[in-house]
């Protein structure tokens, strides 16, 4: 089952794209609530490069690795990635007059309900939204 959430960020083509691809950036939006912090990200933006952002609970009570291969990567348009457990992501950037549409596409896991799951990885793209726009403020 593949699962599509989506989000307009009032910013422009390149700080929307900088945000996702930058270490720096991505340490500041990667967590679906308050509670949780993403305290590493690293990335080789490159086919066949990896990524580990490490995500954990700010009380220190759990926390894990969030691993995966880029498998295409198309500058300020898409990005398509293999995560660690074998399923695929896509994320589009579509430029929009003054705003970017950012739509990810995923496969569900098993674990937990689809709505679960949309539910978190759209907080995650609500906190990216939330993010940029504050930076380009």
């Amino acid at each position: 089952m593949k699962i599509i959430i989506e989000t307009q960020v009032n910013a422009s083509l390149d700080a929307v794209w900088s945000a996702w691809t930058t270490p720096e950036d991505i340490i500041g939006w990667n967590f679906a609530s308050d509670d949780w912090a993403c305290p590493s990200a690293e990335l080789d933006l490159k086919k066949d490069g990896n990524f580990c952002y490490r995500m954990e609970a700010k009380d220190g009570s759990m926390g894990f690795d969030f691993n995966g291969t880029f498998i295409h990567i198309n500058p300020k348009r898409a990005i398509h990635y293999k995560i660690e457990d074998g399923r695929l992501v896509t994320v589009e950037f579509i430029e929009q007059d003054k705003s970017v549409k950012v739509i990810e596409e995923f496969e569900a896991e098993d674990e937990n309900s689809a709505e679960m799951q949309k539910q978190g990885w759209q907080s995650i793209l609500n906190n990216f939204k939330k993010h940029v726009e504050n930076k380009v403020r």
